[in-house]
C-alpha cells in the first residue's frame, strides 16, 4: 500500500471514529466541602424524567446497571416509585428513603441539535516528471470528493442529591454527539459523569 493511501484510509478511520457517540462536559458543580463519598454500600435510585414510560423504564435500568457498576446498588426508580407521587418531591424523597436508597441520580434531556459538517475535496499535486513514480501516486491518491455530514448533538442534564441531607451534592451539562440510541446514552453520560465527579474529588474509586 503507497504511503498516500494509507494516508487516505487513515482518514477514513479518523472519520469513523469522529461520528461515534463523544460526551463532553458544558458545566459542572460540585457541593463546597462534600467529598470524597465512596460509593460502596449505597443504595442509588435512578431517575430519567420523561413522561414516555417506554423511554424510561429501560433509560433508568440502564443507568443503574451504570451506578452498581460503579461500586453502588443501582435502583431504578420506576421499581419502587409510585407513578401518583411524580409532582410531589416530600412524598418521593419518603418513599426512597423507606427501601433504604442514600442518594438520587436524576437525568434529564434538555435539548437535541443538529449540525452539518463540510469537508472540501482534496487532491495532492503529483511526482509528473517520471511514468513510474506518477503511476503508482497517481492510483493510491484519487481525489477525494467533499463531503457533507449531520451530528446530532443531545444535551443531558444530570443531578445528583443526597436523601439523607437533601441537598445538591453535584450538577452537570453535558452534549453527547451521535449516541446510537437511548441506553447508549445515559450509560456514556453516565460513565462520563462519575469520571468527572472522581477527578474533582466527589467520589472515590471504590477499594480506594
Amino acid at each position: 500500500m503507497s504511503k498516500t493511501l494509507q494516508k487516505i484510509t487513515l482518514a477514513a478511520v479518523v472519520l469513523v471514529i469522529s461520528a461515534c457517540a463523544t460526551t463532553t462536559f458544558t458545566s459542572t458543580w460540585k457541593a463546597p466541602g462534600v467529598g470524597p463519598i465512596n460509593p460502596a454500600g449505597k443504595t442509588v435510585a435512578a431517575v430519567f424524567v420523561s413522561r414516555d414510560e417506554s423511554r424510561r423504564r429501560p433509560a433508568e435500568d440502564q443507568l443503574a446497571a451504570d451506578l452498581t457498576a460503579a461500586g453502588a446498588t443501582g435502583v431504578a426508580a420506576y421499581t419502587i416509585l409510585p407513578d401518583n407521587v411524580r409532582g410531589d418531591g416530600d412524598a418521593a424523597r419518603a418513599s426512597f428513603k423507606a427501601h433504604g436508597c442514600d442518594a438520587v441520580v436524576m437525568m434529564r434531556v434538555v435539548g437535541k441539535d443538529q449540525q452539518v459538517n463540510y469537508t472540501p475535496g482534496m487532491v495532492m499535486p503529483g511526482p509528473y516528471g517520471g511514468f513510474g513514480p506518477y503511476w503508482g501516486y497517481g492510483w493510491g491518491a484519487v481525489y477525494s470528493p467533499p463531503t457533507v455530514t449531520t451530528d446530532t448533538i443531545v444535551s443531558v442534564e444530570t443531578l445528583v442529591y443526597s436523601l439523607n441531607t437533601d441537598k445538591l451534592l453535584w450538577a452537570s451539562s453535558s452534549h453527547t454527539t451521535n449516541p446510537s440510541n437511548l441506553d447508549s446514552l445515559v450509560s456514556e453520560v453516565a460513565q462520563a459523569t462519575a469520571k468527572e465527579m472522581q477527578k474533582q474529588g466527589l467520589v472515590v474509586t471504590p477499594g480506594k
